[in-house]
Parts: C-alpha cells; sequence; structure tokens
C-alpha cells in the first residue's frame, strides 16, 4: 500500500467532485473544471468531505497507480481553488518579452521574433520585459507550456544567455583562455 494513496484529500468550499463510470473524475472549482480518466485498478470514493482513494485488489499494477492517482486528483482539486504558475526569466541584452492580444512576442537575439500563441486553459502574463508569468488551473498544462517556451531559447552555460525559470540555477562554464608563452 502506498503512504501517499493513504490520505485522504481534503475539499475546500465550493470545490465538487463527480466520479462516473469509468473512473471519469470531473473537479469543478472557482478556477475553473478539469476532468481525468483514472486507471480501474483503482476505486475512486467521494464521503462528505473529502476523497479516498484505494485499490480493488493487491496487485503489482493496483499499488503502483494507488499513490500516482490519488497525486492526481489531489492536484486537480488544488488547481481548480488556486491554481498552478510557473515564473519565467530573460537574461541577454536585447532580450524582452511583450503580450500581444492572444500572443507572447519575444525577442531572443534572432533575425525575427518568437511568437508563442496562448492555448485554453492557460494564462500569460509579462510584468516587466524580463518576466514571463505562466498560470492555469491545469498543473501538467501549465508545465509542458512553460518548458516549450525555455525551449525557445535554453540558457548557454557560458554567459547564461536565454530563458530560465525563477528558481533554476545556471552553472557556468570557464571559457577559453588564451595560451602562455
Amino acid at each position: 500500500m502506498s503512504r501517499i494513496g493513504k490520505k485522504p484529500i481534503a475539499l475546500p468550499a465550493g470545490v465538487t467532485v463527480d466520479v462516473c463510470e469509468g473512473n471519469v473524475v470531473t473537479v469543478k472549482g472557482p478556477k475553473g473544471e478539469l476532468t481525468r480518466v483514472c486507471r480501474p485498478e483503482v476505486k475512486i470514493e467521494v464521503a462528505a468531505a473529502e476523497i479516498i482513494v484505494s485499490t480493488v485488489d493487491n496487485s503489482k499494477e493496483a499499488n503502483a497507480f494507488h499513490g500516482l492517482t490519488r497525486t492526481l486528483i489531489n492536484n486537480m482539486v488544488i488547481g481548480v481553488t488556486e491554481g498552478f504558475k510557473k515564473e519565467l526569466i530573460i537574461e541577454g541584452i536585447g532580450y524582452k518579452a511583450q503580450k500581444t492580444g492572444k500572443q507572447l512576442v519575444m525577442n531572443l537575439g534572432f533575425s525575427h521574433q518568437v511568437i508563442v500563441d496562448e492555448i485554453p486553459g492557460i494564462t500569460i502574463e509579462v510584468p516587466d520585459p524580463l518576466k514571463i508569468t505562466i498560470s492555469g488551473p491545469d498543473k501538467q498544462l501549465v508545465g509542458q507550456f512553460a518548458a516549450d517556451v525555455r525551449k525557445k531559447k535554453v540558457p548557454e552555460p557560458y554567459h547564461g544567455k536565454g530563458i530560465r525559470y525563477v528558481d533554476e540555477v545556471i552553472i557556468h562554464k570557464e571559457g577559453k583562455t588564451a595560451a602562455k608563452k
């Protein structure tokens, strides 16, 4: 049995959870609605103010998905109440970002501007030209979108120029040195 899977998920006020046939879990809250199809090896029950995740049998597959399913449902509950966000920082001379309409327009040292369209379920904010905030209720979608934006100009190890996460540390390499005669 999973230690994480055994813990019940507390439901905050304003959040409703529906478990339909085929283990389809729908969580509705103030920030939106999320739906996920869970594995059949796991049983999901909604009690008074909590969700209980248990295994159908004691097989290896059921034990493997027990904690995962509980964590995914917990992330859905957190997402529809608080939401998730990733912050990116742009470093480099002349590098900047701005939001025009539903597009993120970035100058990243290329001969052209890099344009990324906002997708449904994601909100892009640019509080200043060197900072991008990506937020939304779906943790996986927010993380994947932030990774896609970061991939447009990955930080290079010699000067650190590029797009990085706020808490990411770039380990700098030493450049070439001139040979002494």
